[in-house]
This record gives structure tokens, C-alpha cells and sequence, in this order.
């Protein structure tokens, strides 16, 4: 290679060089410009429209949709200064709550004010729809569960028997619970001087205690396995076996009542017994 060869590459790479340098700075410069240039594109290009400005106190529509969302928020009715604190200043809160209140009188809920604040409410043509039926679960006391298996057992059995086998009176309350409940029924009258009313169980009865038949209920042997008996019971203690199939005075209501079913018996007995009960109270 000549000397000439060698100059001629020699001021190539310089030239080469040369330009380099002037391409780095120029894009040094550019990226340090480069942020002013951005925010000044990213503003000239920006859309108006996608930026939601702050209310202002002229702004009567979106005061509104504000005092709904705030209304509808609160976990407690809300006062006119507490109110007022979340709006533009200079907001007519009285005039707007007066508006909303006029939109949301036709409609399911209402703006109504209590104890001078203000919340939605159910509209009350509307209350209904929010009515709950429940029933309420009373626990038996030990006489009204003493007498109702005495009923179980014995039936059909008479409030006499019941007070003979417990050893205690049967108070008018104790059989009224029961028959309530629709566990206990009348099922007849027995024929003996007097003709005193029966009692025995329902079908109810034995949905609910998950019997098949009166039969099926525990016998002495079972009893005793549970630990319902006592262990030093009189020898001649026994329990009776539970039958449906009834006996003197078991549905024996249409010889002087023709065409009776249950319900004018227990009235009667009901008026007898609150009698009774009145008497004692005058005594």
C-alpha cells in the first residue's frame, strides 16, 4: 500500500469521526429539550372535552347529582352544614335539596328530612315490600311438657286424668299453649257424668317430633337407655304404650252436637275454664 493509499483512509476515518461527534451532540441536545417539547405537544394536543372540571356554584345539575351521591353514601342522615362543607362555596344547599327532594317524590324512595337532616327513604305506599313475616319460637315450660306427654301417652285422656297422673292442677294456660301450637286437639267427650272433654295429639305433633304413628313414641325400656327415667322409680311404675287407636270418648262429639268437628267444643271449654279462672281471682 502507498503513502497516498494510507493518507486517503486516514482523512476517511477523521471525516467518519468528525460526523459522529456532531450527531451525538445534536442528539444530546434534542433529548434535553425534549421534556419541554413533550409537555408542550402533550398540552396543544390534549382533548378539552376528556377533563371534568370542578363544579362551580353556577353549575345547578352537577350540585345535584353531588348532594344524591352524598345522600345516597351516608351511613346516617345528613345535616344542611354538613352538606354544604362538600359543595362549590356559594352553592344554594336549601334550594337544591328542595329540588331533589321534588325528583324524588314520584319514585320508589323519598328525601325526606328527620330531626332537621336529611336521608332516603322507602316511600311509604312502598312499605310493604319490606315486611318480613317470622315465627317467633317459644320454649315450653316444664308443666306444659309434663302435660303434653301425659296427653301423648294417655290419650285420649281428660284434664282431670292429666291432673291425677302429674299430682298438680292443670292450669287453663298450660293446655291453651299446647292447643296453639296445634299440638293438642279435643277429641271427643267421654261418657260419664258431666261428659268432660278429651284431649289427644295432632298430626303436627308428630311431624314435628318425627313420629310415623303414636305408636312409635319411646317406650319404658328406651326411655330408661336415654336417662329420661329416674333409677329408683316404684316397682310398679310403668309407662303406657302409646296408641291411636283411641278410646271412651274419642271422637264422641255428635250425640248431643250433631254435625260438631272440634272447634265449638274448644270454645266452649276455653269459656269454661276462663270462668273458672275469674271466679278464683274474685275468691
Amino acid at each position: 500500500m502507498t503513502d497516498e493509499q494510507i493518507n486517503d483512509i486516514v482523512e476517511e476515518t477523521e471525516a467518519e469521526a468528525a460526523e459522529h461527534v456532531e450527531t451525538a451532540e445534536a442528539t444530546a441536545e434534542e433529548e434535553s429539550a425534549a421534556p419541554d417539547g413533550e409537555e408542550a405537544s402533550s398540552d396543544e394536543n390534549s382533548d378539552p372535552d376528556n377533563v371534568t372540571p370542578f363544579p362551580t356554584a353556577d353549575d345547578h345539575a352537577a350540585q345535584l347529582r353531588m348532594i344524591e351521591a352524598l345522600l345516597f353514601a351516608a351511613a346516617e342522615p345528613l345535616d344542611i352544614d354538613s352538606i354544604a362543607s362538600r359543595l362549590p362555596e356559594g352553592a344554594d344547599v336549601g334550594a337544591l335539596i328542595e329540588d331533589l327532594q321534588k325528583m324524588y317524590a314520584p319514585r320508589g324512595v323519598n328525601l325526606i328530612r328527620l330531626a332537621n337532616k336529611w336521608m332516603f327513604r322507602t316511600a311509604d305506599d312502598l312499605t310493604f315490600l319490606m315486611e318480613r313475616e317470622a315465627i317467633q319460637q317459644r320454649k315450653l315450660s316444664r308443666a306444659a311438657m309434663e302435660t303434653l306427654a301425659i296427653i301423648a301417652y294417655h290419650q285420649p285422656v281428660t284434664r282431670a286424668e292429666i291432673e291425677e297422673i302429674r299430682g298438680v292442677s292443670v292450669s287453663k294456660g298450660t293446655l291453651d299453649v299446647l292447643m296453639e301450637t296445634g299440638w293438642v286437639r279435643l277429641r271427643g267427650r267421654r261418657k260419664v257424668p258431666g261428659r268432660p272433654v278429651t284431649y289427644g295429639t295432632t298430626e303436627e305433633f308428630m311431624i314435628h317430633f318425627g313420629l310415623e304413628s303414636i305408636g312409635d313414641l319411646p317406650g319404658h325400656e328406651e326411655l330408661r337407655a336415654a336417662g329420661l327415667l329416674e333409677a329408683n322409680l316404684p316397682p310398679d311404675f310403668d309407662v303406657p304404650t302409646p296408641s291411636a287407636e283411641g278410646g271412651d270418648g274419642d271422637g264422641d262429639f255428635s250425640e248431643d252436637e250433631p254435625e260438631e268437628e272440634y272447634g265449638q267444643a274448644l270454645d266452649e271449654h276455653l269459656e269454661s275454664a276462663g270462668e273458672a279462672e275469674a271466679a278464683e281471682k274474685a275468691s
